[in-house]
């Protein structure tokens, strides 16, 4: 029923390629927007509007069919999404980032899958009917199988079946190492680095075998030689891959995990964009490839290493204790009230957070004491690392949902000249970010990583839990700097008792 009205409502051929020139005209405009924290819900609608024109005229080109399932599976995404969206908290955004984009790589997996089915079932086509033909005409076996070799020749073009490879390799790898970064990040599996003996060459064997696939495929491209457990094998060796690469990686890396996975997605989907000969999904795909390889190298070059030094050679389990040879060192420590007195007392306040400020939840409490430092005239602003936190800007949206003024965040590059003239840094679960050994430490192996230089500060308050290292599993020369105090205990908790204390002063 709904076939037929489709059909006669099918655009010509110029009226789509408007159309999609229009979707990834809004795409781009939605990008646009969303640069800037006050356009960035706009950007969003804008970008959808497109997204929703673009599968509207795709929907409406001829031959589609399979109403029935396209119908509930819009439906089912529709109200999945939309549950999802309004009841995942903030501090779990990570996790929700690396699910829908696993989600992305696995629908073009099946994509690219669906299309290699297609040519299957069109060779099994030609081979009955030429079967049928050779037995109604007579003919012999020999003379019917030659036919068939003939006829049904090269009829899949390495054009189209190279992108078709590629979009279900890529596509399979994101889904799989997507599910991995989701489930470290939801503590389903250790954040920590996991990998078997010998990983390195386990995964430079398994990317071997998805290169051998493909020219094997490759080389017998006719419909009478596609060979579908060849097809299925590869699929299972870019899932392991996939595991095999994200396992090893730990909690602290997954910016940057999330971030290449999610241009592993866009270019899966331009790749099945040009399988497929859709100009508005290699448009979009190669919008989200770019955008995030770009966004990847970027954070790789914030912490001074490769992405392939992240991918291959992290740097290891994080420590739980103290780190560093063991050394007791000295350090000084306050209460809650005393950090009070000390900011209320200050001119201008930097607060630079971090995971630990996510993991407690205290981003709706740290904006209370800004809020109460502000009525004493005091100055408040954020310094952002480019890799705190899980997800790329995951900084941003925590203290943006908090209602933090987008104005009073402050990237690193804008807030380290302004460090020296600071009275109080109060740094809320960051750790190797904040690390005076990056700039002095040749021998520390986050030497060279820029960082938010809060050892420049008058006075430093780091609230903390105890002295363990970070991720690097090396202590912070910042906690024993003279000018530094450890404010010990929950980070929410603590900010607490100084917001009390703030408003008894």
């Amino acid at each position: 029923m709904v076939s037929p009205i489709i059909s006669a409502l099918a655009p010509d051929s110029s009226i789509v390629a408007i159309l999609y020139i229009i979707s990834f005209s809004l795409f781009i405009f939605g990008i646009k927007l969303g640069t800037h924290p006050t356009s960035a819900r706009r950007g969003n609608t804008v970008a959808a509007v497109g997204m929703a024109i673009a599968v509207a005229t795709t929907l409406a080109l001829e031959g589609i069919g399979n109403w029935g399932i396209i119908i509930v599976g819009i439906l089912v995404g529709t109200i999945v999404g939309a549950v999802a969206s309004k009841k995942v908290k903030m501090t779990e955004m990570p996790q929700m980032v690396a699910l829908y984009n696993g989600l992305g790589g696995g629908a073009i997996a099946l994509i690219a899958w669906s299309e290699y089915r297609h040519w299957i079932h069109q060779g099994e086509e030609a081979t009955n009917y030429l079967k049928e033909f050779a037995l109604v005409h007579g003919m012999s076996p020999e003379a019917a199988a030659d036919g068939i070799s003939r006829i049904a020749g090269p009829s899949v073009s390495l054009e189209v079946l190279i992108p078709t490879l590629l979009a279900m390799v890529i596509g399979s790898i994101s889904f799989w190492g997507s599910n991995v970064a989701f489930g470290k990040l939801q503590e389903l599996i250790p954040s920590q680095p996991l990998a078997l003996p010998g990983q390195k060459i386990i995964n430079a064997v398994l990317l071997i075998a998805l290169v051998v696939g493909g020219v094997y495929l490759g080389i017998n491209n006719e419909y009478m030689d596609l060979d579908q457990p060849v097809f299925i094998a590869m699929l299972v060796v870019a899932a392991l891959l996939g595991v095999g690469v994200v396992m090893p990686i730990g909690g602290a890396d997954m910016p940057v995990v999330i971030s290449l996975l999610n241009a592993f997605t866009g270019l899966s989907a331009a790749a099945a964009g040009i399988a497929l000969d859709n100009t508005a999904l290699i448009v979009a795909g190669t919008l989200v490839g770019s955008s995030g390889t770009i966004l990847t190298l970027e954070m790789a070059t914030a912490m001074n290493r490769s992405v392939a030094n992240i991918l291959f050679a992290g740097f290891g389990s994080p420590a739980a204790g103290g780190g560093g040879d063991g050394e007791q060192r000295p350090y000084r420590s306050m209460t809650a009230q005393d950090a009070a007195i000390q900011l209320a007392y200050a001119d201008s306040v930097v607060v630079v957070p971090g995971y630990g400020l996510a993991v407690a939840q205290a981003q709706h409490t740290v904006k209370e004491m800004a809020d109460e430092l502000n009525k004493k005239g005091v100055t408040v602003n954020y310094a952002i690392h480019p890799v705190a936190g899980r997800m790329p800007g995951h900084m941003n949206v925590l203290l943006a949902e908090a209602d933090v003024p987008y104005d009073q965040l402050k990237e690193m590059d804008e807030i380290n000249p302004e460090l020296p003239q600071t009275d109080v840094c109060v740094v809320i679960g960051a750790n190797d970010v904040t690390n005076p050994a990056a700039k002095t430490d040749e021998s520390s192996p986050i030497y060279g990583m820029p960082i938010i230089e809060v050892d420049e500060a008058q006075q430093v308050l780091v609230l903390k839990r105890s002295m363990s290292a970070g991720f690097a599993g090396i202590d912070n020369d910042l906690f024993y700097n003279e000018k530094t105090s450890m404010v010990f205990g929950d980070a929410k908790q603590t900010v607490q008792d100084i917001v009390a204390e703030l408003g008894n002063l």
